[in-house]
């Protein structure tokens, strides 16, 4: 595990799509494992502006988000299909149909965990992973709990994370209470992992996800057993290490 500490949240976000860049340049039909949340945004800014000045191309990437409200339809302007379009799908060369997403409204959602974690497989699994972290140490939607999940799978959301959500929302009546995510499992198949936190609020929880126990009380702190795992924060959020 190997941590970056950076000044600002401006340069961690900088950071970030330097080592993306830096994989797609490398492998230009990667497969890349997307995150959404405000801790991204200023990532894919960037890699929006590297790709405007010919830096970076996204011509053959595959990506894979990590989860999706359950019962928002892409189009709702707060799904993460809407989320992965406004601020990286629409703004650079990527083909959509190599864009995937959990349906959140899918008529058979077991059935579309099973193919979602076949899409992932068939692709040749994930190159590199984004992440971000909850609060509570969740990554992706995988709550703590008393185990760890494996696939792509519904989850109900745990009242810290719907609380945490409705500062998107018009109110805390609006959240969905529960998503599709990919597992633990899954994320961890990932050949290198690539984790954001920003701010004083994520202090704690970075401290106890990178430095405590491994248990799925903390999601997170399974990240300590993968083999290529990079965590980027700035100087509030590495403050408790």
């Amino acid at each position: 595990m190997q941590f970056i500490i950076e000044e600002t949240y401006e340069d961690v976000s900088r950071a970030a799509a330097d080592i993306i860049a830096e994989q797609i340049q490398s492998k230009p039909a990667a497969v890349l494992g997307l995150a959404t949340g405000s801790t991204p945004i200023g990532t894919y800014e960037e890699l929006v502006a590297k790709f405007k000045r010919g830096e970076v191309s996204f011509e053959d990437i595959t990506t894979f988000n990590l989860d999706e409200y359950a019962g928002l339809d892409g189009d709702h302007d707060q799904s993460y299909r809407w989320f992965m379009n406004h601020h990286l799908f629409d703004n650079v060369d990527i083909d959509k149909v190599r864009t995937h997403v959990p349906s959140g409204n899918s008529d058979d959602p077991e059935k579309m965990c099973e193919d979602y974690e076949k899409a992932i497989e068939e692709a040749g699994g994930v190159d590199l992973q984004l992440l971000g972290l909850g609060h509570n140490g969740h990554i992706g939607f995988n709550e703590p709990c008393d185990e760890f999940p494996v696939a792509t799978h519904y989850v109900e959301l745990t009242r810290s994370t719907i609380e945490a959500n409705s500062r998107l929302f018009n109110s805390i009546d609006e959240v969905p209470t529960a998503a599709y995510t990919m597992g633990i499992g899954t994320i961890m198949k990932a050949k290198k992992v690539l984790l954001l936190a920003t701010g004083e609020g994520k202090a704690e929880i970075v401290k106890k996800a990178f430095k405590g126990e491994v248990t799925p009380q903390v999601p997170a702190s399974i990240l300590q057993s993968h083999p290529d795992c990079t965590i980027i924060l700035d100087k509030e959020a590495a403050s408790q290490l």
